[in-house]
């Protein structure tokens, strides 16, 4: 029987294991010290100031949010092709995602456009997408940042990649970089996020946030109903901590990360090479200069539309091997369309030719070259078929 080939998956030696279970063995499995070490070595690893650890990317880039001072009746520029929880993080602090279009070839927020076409005026902040890994060009956004915009960059699927030479989540592209540890990304704690900074105000607000919003007092004021016991719920926070033993795992994890980065290379190299000559799709935008794409994900797109995307998809699936579609625009979901997202002027055009060409192929580190062949001959074998048009109202506008 040909085993399944999933479109991404964990890869966890015995020596993670064996960490984990010591940190279970500790006095403190969680609010302990490894948080400490995982965020300080989380920091050295990117170039940051601060890392600050949160139990998922959701509430990293939630935190993020809140951090930023977002809050009603303030608007947030970011991008439609993306999971959700990139403009959701607007929708939990009460602020209203203003989307803009993707570059046609990149995918990620075309931000040159969207300042030039003036849709970054009025927004308190932007949440620009690495979208699979690729480094978004962040500089159109200096100009706003100069007037007081904030930049967050969710680089959930960038870990471990480069832009003009400086890893994704340090030096001052962006005010903070939101990032996830779920089991299909770059690392993993299991469930896990983590946000980078350069500004220590950002830094404070971000583990006031993840903690319920607890302050402690640095001295004792006298008071006879104080003490060491003592703390202040200041703002409204949330329980967004990391354990000690996920942060065991996401240390040995960080280990091996610039090798994952490089077997995920491989992996994209040798797709390249099997798919340069293939009529019918296309590969992903390779990375400018001195980035390094992280390849979260690999994502292919068929010209001829989303009839073939669909049949290339089951195909496939019948074949034994896993694909995804990253993302449905997220002006398109139920949760935009009853907050009066989703009309005709609210779809734009990349990102519908975007949401109608796309298809996830299967990228993770320990894959050999021989499931990358494998993916490309049934791609090849799907795409020497006849186009198969269903009835209509089979594929949705």
């Amino acid at each position: 029987m040909t085993e399944f080939l999933p479109y991404g998956r964990q890869d966890i030696s015995e020596e993670d294991v064996a960490a984990v279970a010591d940190a279970l063995r500790r006095p403190l499995i969680t609010q302990g010290p490894l948080v400490d070490e995982f965020e300080a070595a989380f920091a050295q690893a990117t170039g940051a100031r601060h890392a600050v650890a949160f139990a998922n990317g959701t509430g990293a880039l939630h935190a993020a949010a809140a951090a930023a001072g977002l809050g009603p009746g303030d608007e947030l520029l970011t991008t439609p092709v993306s999971f959700v929880a990139s403009s959701n993080c607007a929708l939990f602090v009460g602020a209203r995602p203003r989307f803009a279009d993707i570059e046609p070839v990149g995918a990620n927020l075309d931000l040159r456009a969207a300042v030039d076409g003036g849709l970054a005026e009025g927004t308190r902040a932007c949440v620009a997408v690495s979208l699979a890994g690729l480094p978004v060009d962040l500089g159109p956004l200096l100009p706003a940042r100069a007037a007081g915009l904030l930049a967050i960059e969710d680089g959930c699927h960038a870990l471990g990649g480069r832009r003009n030479g400086v890893p994704i989540g340090g030096g001052d592209s962006a005010d903070m970089t939101t990032f996830s540890l779920h089991p299909v990304k770059a690392m993993t704690t299991g469930e896990g996020g983590m946000v980078t900074t350069h500004r220590d105000d950002l830094a404070d607000a971000l583990r006031e946030f993840r903690t319920h919003g607890i302050r402690r007092p640095d001295t004792d004021d006298g008071d006879v109903l104080h003490g060491p016991w003592h703390y202040d719920v200041a703002t409204l926070g949330f329980n967004y901590r990391l354990t000690d033993f996920q942060c065991a795992l996401g240390l040995r994890q960080l280990e091996r990360l610039p090798a994952f980065i490089k077997e995920r290379n491989r992996v994209a190299a040798r797709y390249r090479e099997l798919l340069a000559n293939v009529e019918g799709v296309s590969a992903p935008a390779e990375p400018k200069g001195d980035d390094v794409h992280a390849y979260h994900l690999f994502v292919v797109r068929f010209p001829e539309g989303a009839h073939r995307r669909r049949q290339i998809a089951l195909g496939l699936r019948e074949a034994g091997i896993g694909t995804q579609l990253h993302y449905i625009p997220i002006y398109r979901h139920g949760v935009y369309r009853d907050r009066g997202y989703g009309g005709e002027a609210d779809r734009l055009p990349e990102a519908e030719r975007y949401y109608r060409e796309a298809l996830t192929l299967p990228m993770f580190p320990a894959m050999r070259d021989s499931d990358v062949d494998r993916v490309v001959t049934e791609l090849r074998r799907l795409l020497a078929a006849p186009l198969i048009t269903e009835p209509a109202g089979t594929v949705r506008a």
